[in-house]
């Protein structure tokens, strides 16, 4: 398919999925190298003894939650969520409060601070053992009393597949979707290890944040675009939609 140049997914394969969907509604061929690999924590469950609220910064979160505790959605607790995806990924696993801060970690934590009563009891976050920003920090400073449960760990890929390297090597990766910085810094290693460092200059890099773009400044990009909001419609319109005959 080297002739029709294809978006690539960097996501873990529980997210990739959505976004592979949307991008072929655009008229897109897809290619996924999950660059993450998400492994759930096994130990006992964490304890949700007077906290008023659960706080996600990923869909991970929410099924990592649901691994180690499967009656927490139906507890009555409401769960605040950072976008949209993982709003879905907590009204799928069937809590029934579900708030989205639609951005990123800062708007997650004036969204809690703003809606909930201190004094009510703690906010629980759930997350993996790499986090983005400061939700503890930021809900410690509102006054409230922030507890972490670690569930999962996002385990970095080793090496980019035999798949992804020969279309990179042929020329049949147009747009690489990265969004994280820690995927970002993974993939520029995974390319300068495989030497194909110069060949992102055929590849326009779509990132969804400044913080990915800057992390992923490495490589010698022919393109790069940034998403106008931390979210997964935002990334999709900086992509725009297919060219013709691509």
């Amino acid at each position: 398919m080297a002739a029709r140049r294809r978006v690539l997914i960097t996501r873990p394969a529980e997210d990739a999925g959505p976004l592979a969907d949307a991008l072929q509604a655009r008229g897109f061929a897809v290619l996924i190298e999950p660059l993450l690999h998400i492994r759930m924590r096994e130990g006992p469950a964490p304890d949700l003894t007077g906290v008023q609220a659960l706080a996600f910064t990923s869909a991970n979160g929410v099924r990592a939650l649901v691994h180690a505790a499967p009656q927490a959605p139906g507890a009555g607790r409401p769960a605040f969520a950072v976008g949209p995806a993982t709003a879905e990924a907590a009204k799928k696993a069937g809590f029934a409060d579900v708030v989205s801060a639609d951005g990123d970690v800062d708007a997650l934590g004036r969204l809690i601070a703003g809606r909930l009563d201190a004094e009510a009891g703690a906010v629980l976050h759930v997350a993996g053992s790499h986090r983005a920003g400061d939700l503890m920090g930021r809900l410690e400073a509102a006054g409230f009393r922030a507890r972490l449960a670690v569930l999962y760990d996002a385990v970095a890929s080793e090496g980019l597949t035999p798949e992804v390297r020969a279309a990179i090597e042929a020329s049949g990766v147009g747009w690489v979707l990265i969004l994280s910085p820690r995927t970002a810094v993974g993939f520029v290693t995974l390319m300068q290890e495989a030497h194909l460092a110069a060949r992102a200059v055929e590849i326009c890099l779509v990132a969804l944040s400044a913080a990915v773009a800057e992390a992923a400044a490495p490589l010698p990009w022919g393109e790069v675009r940034v998403a106008a909001a931390p979210r997964q419609d935002a990334l999709l319109e900086a992509l725009g939609r297919a060219p013709e005959g691509n």
